[in-house]
């Protein structure tokens, strides 16, 4: 394989202008039924449809079980209220401490940099998050939001979150990791993001110094669901991570019809080591409303998990958990 020696800056940024936001440019695109097109665009009217077009091309046509197609597919079912879901799920706005801080979990902070993605997944724990109320985080708040950081002496590492930071520009993210390296109480900059998967092209130059410049630990944690997401051109972003340095995991969503049989579980867990990235996290599904549909439930996913651990050595079985709002870490459901 041919490691891509430089992406020109624009280049992510033309591909995210000319993203697919049109459920009927989807549907002709995949040549899908044309019988579920009209809950698409009323469930589209909700939360927006948004998918890079090269990640669209790893789908298989006219086939609407694809599993990367599920992940961004608008729904009828997203309109339907289901008992036990709810706007915020994880109890972000009860742990919020300052502008766009989150504070959770002792040793750690969550900085929510933008609303922007690149890509809205229908599963998505912040579809419903108050966006506009922290938009300044990384611009006009970003004293503010830093003051706060540095009120909290036990935090050492900070992750930026979004939406998806890799979204803001590379000079902003440089700005944000010195003036965080200038905090002598932080040695790590976490960042989760989703754009090495589905738009390869974000990983330039640019995005590398700004992570790497500083005395600060860059870690990435990236979010890939189903081994058919991982070709080429995203093998060779995630190639250019590592040789800047930066440590990989990968967290996961267990999905109803997207991931949840072991097999499938187990190729991604293959996929991304083989990659050079560690499998993190098996998240049960954040319980927001609109997303009913992709949840697993408990007992299902722990027997899943059982037969995930006969099939794989340890190193490669990510940790089964949920998010539970106010408990002190990730709970682990087996």
């Amino acid at each position: 394989m041919q490691t891509v020696a430089s992406i020109p800056p624009v280049r992510w940024q033309s591909e995210l202008q000319q993203a697919l936001r049109d459920p009927a440019e989807l549907w002709q695109i995949l040549q899908l039924p044309p019988h579920f097109l009209a809950a698409a665009l009323q469930a589209a009217q909700r939360f927006a449809l948004r998918v890079p077009r090269s990640y669209v091309a790893r789908m298989r046509v006219g086939d609407l079980n694809d599993p990367l197609l599920r992940q961004v597919l608008p729904l009828g079912e997203e309109l339907l209220p289901i008992p036990g879901f709810s706007s915020d799920p994880v109890g972000d706005r009860h742990a919020l401490v300052g502008p766009a801080v989150l504070h959770k979990y002792h040793g750690r902070a969550l900085v929510i940099t933008t609303g922007a993605c690149a890509i809205h997944c229908r599963y998505c724990f912040r579809r419903e998050f108050p966006y506009d109320e922290h938009r300044g985080a990384l611009g006009t708040a970003w004293p503010n939001t830093l003051a706060t950081l540095a009120r909290l002496p036990d935090v050492g590492e900070i992750i930026l979150s979004g939406g998806d930071p890799c979204m803001v520009s590379d000079e902003r993210l440089a700005l944000v990791a010195k003036d965080l390296a200038a905090l002598p109480q932080i040695h790590t900059l976490r960042i989760h993001t989703r754009l090495p998967v589905v738009l390869p092209s974000r990983i330039t130059d640019g995005l590398l110094r700004a992570l790497t410049a500083t005395r600060l630990i860059p870690v990435m944690v990236i979010h890939s669901n189903h081994a058919q997401e991982l070709d080429d051109e995203v093998a060779d972003a995630l190639s250019r991570l590592r040789a800047a340095g930066i440590r990989l995991f990968n967290q996961t969503v267990l999905l109803r019809g997207i991931n949840d049989d072991a097999q499938t579980l187990a190729a991604l867990s293959r996929r991304v080591f083989e990659l050079g990235v560690i499998p993190y996290y098996l998240h049960l599904l954040d319980r927001v409303q609109g997303a009913a549909h992709f949840e697993v439930p408990e007992l299902e996913a722990s027997s899943l998990y059982a037969q995930l651990e006969a099939q794989l050595p340890g190193y490669l079985v990510p940790r089964l958990v949920r998010e539970v709002a106010g408990a002190p870490a990730k709970t682990r459901v087996r």
